[in-house]
């Protein structure tokens, strides 16, 4: 089974202009495809922007909207799946979510952040309460997860037993949380088995300053790929075959004793 390349998208777009972000992940999916990607991940609210106070609800739209109509518009122009961070509006409630659309422009899943981090979250949003959301691209199960989520263990082991293969992350990693991307995410990766893509925003933005390092690593807790500080766009490759190699040789799940772990609960 081959590859499936991956693109990570680094960027802010432009706070509170989704036309505009929307021109930028379509330029972006025509970059990604003809370097040979399958999958572009793009980080946490891309669609609209992170630090935009009440603006999130405002610009929130249904999983099926309009927006959500022109990704899958973009995905199937140029061949090429997309995972999107956005606030999803349903009935009275805004989540914020993340959408993979396929290389077809079919909508293959959306998940919605079930650990909410600090007062602006947790005033403009509602969690999710779904934990395990996952989807098949290019033979490779991919599984869903948005920044805070994955610094609780059991997110990322609740994926694992589930069978995730690829564990993608749109994030809005600020100062001084850094030690996230650059330590966390490959030990997740590692501890779990499986590969983590973990997207990042960039920049100052409102009151936050977004620390890029957007990183993909792989179940040997080695990176495949990681971002600077700015805008940019780096791909590295996930590989069933050698994923497959890996939980063969490190028997972490195997040798898990879940009757000593009720206390945990």
């Amino acid at each position: 089974m081959s590859a499936l390349r991956t693109a990570l998208l680094q960027s802010s777009g432009r706070p509170g202009d989704v036309a505009y972000n929307l021109k930028a992940l379509a330029r972006a999916a025509e970059d990604a495809a003809a370097a040979g990607a399958g999958l572009l991940a793009c980080p946490e609210l891309y669609l609209t922007g992170y630090a935009i106070g009440s603006g999130v609800r405002e610009l929130a739209e249904p999983a099926d909207g309009e927006s959500a109509d022109e990704i899958a518009r973009i995905a199937a122009e140029h061949g090429i799946a997309v995972a999107y961070g956005y606030p999803e509006r349903a009935g009275t409630e805004v989540h914020n979510s993340v959408q993979l659309i396929g290389p077809d422009g079919t909508r293959l899943a959306n998940y919605r952040k079930t650990h909410l981090f600090g007062c602006f979250e947790q005033e403009m949003f509602t969690p999710g309460d779904e934990p395990v959301v996952q989807a098949e691209l290019a033979g490779v199960r991919i599984g869903l997860l948005i920044c805070y989520d994955v610094e609780f263990p059991e997110n990322v082991r609740a994926h694992a037993l589930a069978g995730t293969d690829f564990l993608v992350v749109p994030t809005a990693q600020m100062h001084p949380y850094q030690f996230v991307a650059e330590a966390m995410i490959p030990v997740r990766a590692f501890e779990s088995q499986l590969y983590v893509a973990y997207v990042n925003r960039t920049g100052p933005e409102g009151e936050f300053e977004f620390v890029g390092l957007s990183t993909l690593a792989g179940p040997d807790g080695v990176v495949r790929a990681r971002a600077g500080r700015g805008e940019e766009m780096v791909l590295g490759d996930v590989d069933p075959g050698f994923l497959a190699a890996s939980r063969e040789a490190n028997t972490y799940l195997s040798d898990r004793r879940p009757e000593l772990y009720g206390s945990l609960g």
